[in-house]
C-alpha cells in the first residue's frame, strides 16, 4: 500500500493483480533456494522454523555498525554464520524444532515441503 491506497497492477493479458495482498499472503512462505529465509526476511532453521525475526536481524546489524571519527560507517564485528546461531538454541527451542519437523519434510537438496504435498 502506498499512502493508504492499494496499487493494482495489470498483467500483459489484462488481469488485475494486487501485489501488496499477494506479498502479505505469502510472507511466511520459505524462500526458494538455499537462502534459509522466508519472504519477510526471517532467518529459518530446521523444518522452516523461524530462528530470528527480520526486525531482530535489522537491530543487530545497526547495533554492530557505527560511524567512526570521519563519519564513515564501519562494522564492529563480522556477521555470525547460521551454524553459530543454531548452536545458541536452548534445549527447549530444540525440542520445539523437533516437534515442528513432523509438519515439514526436507529433501536431499535442502528444500522444505509440507507433508502430503
Amino acid at each position: 500500500m502506498a499512502n493508504g491506497k492499494q496499487i493494482l497492477h495489470k498483467t500483459m493479458r489484462g488481469k488485475t493483480v494486487n501485489m501488496d495482498l499477494l506479498r502479505k499472503k505469502n510472507e511466511l512462505t520459505p524462500a526458494m533456494g538455499n537462502a534459509r529465509t522466508n519472504a519477510r526476511g526471517d532467518l529459518l532453521g530446521p523444518a522452516g522454523k523461524i530462528i530470528k525475526k527480520r526486525e531482530d536481524l535489522i537491530k543487530e546489524h545497526y547495533a554492530k555498525t557505527a560511524p567512526n571519527e570521519q563519519g564513515k560507517v564501519t562494522s564492529k564485528t563480522a556477521t555470525p554464520a547460521v551454524e553459530d546461531i543454531q548452536e545458541e538454541l536452548t534445549d527447549a527451542e530444540l525440542e520445539m524444532l523437533a516437534e515442528d519437523e513432523e509438519e515439514w519434510l526436507e529433501d536431499e537438496d535442502g528444500n522444505f515441503t509440507k507433508k502430503g504435498e
